[in-house]
């Protein structure tokens, strides 16, 4: 097998083509990280609470979920047909210009709700939102794969997933500034925060004009003479470099190898080889049984609700909440930062992804163990505050295991299992599922939490059990792909 290059000579491919691409689709997972961080705040503010009804007295508790969760998770219903909407537009308009798209659906989404007067403008608000957001998952980890040298895929993949908490952290951070600084009688504490949004999306948006078309979407359109300038460009090689004509022999030997069996042009015939295809049926029932054990460990969860879900572990206080919330997010940011320079090409797939997964798991555990002796105990008492207080901090690692566990890895995943001629269509099905299994999640919790239900302690024993079966999937069944080229890592499954 062969080993990861170190640190240093991944750090040292960035030319300025390549760190422009990086930061541009690197830093989309903003999109997903900024919508987490603001909604789940958003929904705690007395402001858009009162404005939108989810306390309504004319509400019982089980519809007053049911509402939170419906607004919650309507940008992952959106992002269900965005997935799809990705694949189509890579395939015919490349991927610079459906970077361009996405983050135009993204900001008219975004109008749409901050304009909101009624619950059903922010329903089609978040959904038009969902289907810029929805794309990403897909455009970003797929274009970052394809143009990064192989010792250096690694850690630009998880920029991607890294942003995600950048975008988490920003959010959390402005909901909290405005908590604290505009009234909560007016809907500006709300809707300030949320047009932080708008910067993100214009500035991508505009950034992608200093980036390079992927070179291995412009072989697969015959282009090999801009897939060559582009890839030396961006990998800061002379165009007769042996690194250079070694990828693109290898591209276009793969591509000679799919078009000799398959009209590959043909979106339904990438369909069929996806599914049909045994080797291609393994790469699908990897990724399916990873997103399934990742989505519903819960880690997800407690980011969306994390306002709640630290009120629960006896944090009281509005600001209290949200200060404490907002130090979450910048804890999973640089847990996911250490991942993706030191851990993810360093250490390899997996042996990340099994220390997050640990991480996690423990962490979970005593959770759940917490919770279930707080249902039981008659009150307060200097122990259980202790205890709680002890809570409050493996939640930290929690985020902290799913930073740097699940959240890095998958993404890199997903890019990196399937073979060119059916990777758009296998991201774009896989994101589809991810955001299906998100929506699920979302929805689900806040029903899972009620005291007729699962209740808190039930919820986080599910979750602990999910973490558990995850730990088991990394440990035996994730291949190390780490210092390979993305035609080399499609052999692994073959």
């Amino acid at each position: 097998m062969k080993k990861p290059r170190n640190i240093r000579s991944s750090l040292r491919c960035f030319t300025f083509p390549l760190a422009c691409a990086a930061l541009c689709f690197g830093l989309s997972g903003m999109s997903r990280g900024l919508d987490e961080g603001l909604i789940s705040t958003t929904v705690a503010q007395e402001s858009f609470i009162y404005e939108f009804g989810l306390q309504a007295t004319y509400l019982d508790a089980s519809q007053q979920a049911n509402r939170l969760s419906n607004i919650t998770s309507m940008v992952h219903i959106g992002s269900i047909p965005g997935a799809l909407i990705a694949f189509l537009l890579c395939e015919h308009i490349g991927m610079l210009w459906s970077m361009r798209q996405l983050c135009l659906l993204w900001l008219i989404g975004v109008v749409i709700v901050i304009t909101s007067t009624s619950i059903g403008q922010i329903y089609a608000g978040r959904f038009i939102m969902g289907l810029g957001i929805g794309q990403a998952g897909v455009i970003a980890p797929t274009y970052l794969a394809e143009i990064a040298p192989a010792h250096a895929r690694g850690m630009l993949v998880s920029l991607f997933g890294m942003s995600e908490y950048i975008g988490i952290m920003v959010g959390y951070f402005s909901a909290w500034g405005a908590a604290l600084h505009v009234s909560d009688s007016t809907a500006r504490q709300w809707i300030i925060p949320q047009s932080v949004q708008i910067i993100v999306a214009g500035g991508l948006g505009l950034s992608s004009f200093l980036c390079e078309e992927s070179p291995r979407r412009l072989c697969k359109a015959g282009k090999l003479d801009q897939a060559r300038r582009a890839l030396g460009r961006l990998w800061g090689l002379p165009l007769e470099h042996e690194d250079i004509s070694i990828e693109i022999e290898s591209i276009q030997s793969q591509l000679e190898v799919c078009q000799g069996t398959s009209m590959y042009k043909s979106w339904m015939t990438s369909l069929k080889q996806l599914l049909a295809v045994r080797t291609n049926q393994k790469r699908v029932l990897f990724v399916v049984s990873e997103q399934l054990l990742s989505q519903w460990s819960g880690a997800n969860s407690t980011t969306t609700y994390a306002p709640e879900l630290f009120s629960l572990l006896g944090l009281t206080g509005q600001s209290e909440k949200l200060f404490v919330t907002a130090i979450f997010g910048a804890v999973k940011f640089l847990a996911s930062l250490l991942c993706a320079i030191v851990l993810i090409d360093h250490v390899g797939r997996k042996g990340s992804l099994v220390s997050g997964v640990l991480i996690q798991l423990v962490a979970m555990l005593y959770i759940a163990i917490f919770l279930t002796v707080k249902s039981a105990s008659d009150g307060e008492s200097v122990s259980t505050n202790r205890a709680a207080i002890v809570a409050i901090v493996f939640m930290y690692f929690v985020g902290i295991g799913w930073a740097i566990g699940w959240n890095s890895i998958q993404y890199l995943i997903n890019a990196e299992i399937f073979p060119l001629h059916v990777r758009a269509t296998g991201s774009s099905l896989l994101m589809c599922f991810h955001y299906a299994n998100r929506y699920g999640l979302s929805k689900a919790v806040p029903s899972m939490l009620l005291e007729d239900t699962l209740k808190p302690k039930g919820t986080f024993w599910f979750f602990s059990t999910m973490t558990f079966f995850g730990l088991g999937w990394a440990w035996v069944l994730l291949p190390e792909t780490a210092g390979r080229t993305l035609e080399e890592t499609n052999g692994l499954f073959s």
